[in-house]
């Protein structure tokens, strides 16, 4: 198939939809396909690299008062222009915004079924936006309601997505396919050596019990519930360190907070860390911990599992679908049951039996099945698609007829 993926957002920005789709992408190829990224300009962006994964940029912006991520101006006739040119089968879009609209229109100029991934759950960030004070979560339901009314169909990354859109009156067909990773990346295992020149960098020791927050700092992450917990710990692990891997607008906040607390010496903060270097940063950890509740599909937490790193997060429909054992982690509602858990993955040891449930856990979240699952809904939408034109052309023709 030749495939149009769609995204405001893609790499070198460092966010979970980037990193979704870089996945996606990746594993289409793998299985055979033509993958075109239709993105927005950055100024890290590699030529090169562009024009060898067949990466098409179209001149954007940093999107108000969400500076890291951009907006497309410009770009409609040379969109359209390419996808016919490269025969898209079909338009599979990513974001709501500038490149999801001309990716639709795209698709309506040369009949083919548009798909989209829905990855944010707006209501969580509207804060950004004036402070809250111009949209309001109506509004968002409103908004995604009439922006999936043109849709063939919907990929929901988590059942939490699939509620939010029905609840929203989406109609059209969803199904829930869960963000896969590349388990060949975060199953290398690092050396000795490589996790402990990491540690040596970081001012740990190899024996220095290690948590790892991994995300965008922003507000919305709660990460300050985690530093907030901190001292608690330490009651219990003396020798504890909490290593913050990630930027953000909330990173000033963080670092003052620590300072009030008089945590400085327990926690470091590791700023943004490339991409292909994440993997060591879970393999050098004893548990990633997280109290986000915004969370649609919780990359950071597979990433974890396939990294055999167990995980402490907050609870939600997600992550009680995730987490069924305790070889894969724990989920915690009240700051005591936090506590307890990163206490008790610091004090139990890894076993075979754990390593074996991981696994099972890790053949539904890997990247081949999701690809796999995401072509065979690509073609299920095509066979809807067929079948509503054909209907339309019956009763136009019938219209017509004297």
């Amino acid at each position: 198939m030749n495939i149009g993926l769609f995204t405001d957002t893609y790499f070198p920005q460092v966010s979970g939809v980037a990193t979704s789709i870089k996945t996606l992408r990746d594993e289409l190829v793998a299985q055979g396909h033509n993958v075109y990224i239709f993105t927005t300009t950055d100024p890290l962006a590699d030529p090169e690299e562009d024009k060898r994964e067949q990466i098409y940029r179209f001149h954007s912006i940093p999107f108000v008062s969400f500076t890291e991520r951009r907006i497309a101006l410009t770009g409609w006739l040379k969109i359209l222009r390419l996808a016919k040119e490269l025969h898209l089968d079909i338009v599979h879009n990513q974001t709501e915004f500038s490149l999801g609209l001309m990716g639709k229109e795209a698709a309506r100029e040369m009949g083919i079924p548009v798909i989209h991934t829905y990855h944010t759950m707006y209501s969580d960030y509207l804060h950004y936006i004036a402070n809250g004070k111009i949209l309001k979560p109506k509004d968002v339901a409103k908004l995604v309601k009439l922006y999936m009314r043109s849709v063939t169909g919907v990929i929901a990354p988590s059942q939490k997505v699939l509620d939010t859109l029905r609840g929203y009156g989406v109609t059209a067909p969803i199904q829930v396919i869960p963000t896969g990773v590349n388990l060949q990346l975060y199953q290398h295992h690092c050396s000795a050596e490589e996790a402990g020149d990491l540690r040596k960098k970081l001012g740990l020791g190899m024996d220095t019990p290690v948590l790892l927050a991994l995300s965008r700092l922003a507000y919305e992450k709660n990460i300050h519930e985690i530093i907030e917990a901190l001292p608690d710990i330490l009651q219990k692990a003396p020798d504890a360190k909490l290593v913050i891997v990630g930027d953000g607008p909330a990173r000033k906040t963080l670092e003052r907070q620590v300072s009030a607390m008089a945590l400085t010496k327990y926690v470091q903060f590791t700023g943004t860390v490339p991409n292909d270097q994440v993997h060591l940063f879970y393999q050098m950890a004893d548990v990633l911990v997280s109290a986000s509740d915004t969370e649609t599909q919780g990359l950071t937490y597979i990433e974890a599992l396939a990294s055999g790193l167990p995980i402490v997060v907050m609870r939600s429909r997600y992550t009680d679908q995730l987490i069924d054992d305790p070889a894969i982690g724990r989920s915690f509602q009240k700051r005591a049951d936090l506590v307890d858990s990163v206490i008790y993955y610091l004090r139990h040891t890894d076993n075979h039996e754990d390593q074996q449930k991981r696994q099972q856990k890790l053949h539904d979240i890997s990247a081949e099945v999701f690809a796999r699952r995401v072509v065979d809904f690509y073609h299920q939408c095509q066979r809807d698609y067929a079948r509503q034109h054909k209907r339309r052309r019956t009763l136009f023709g019938m219209s017509r007829r004297p």
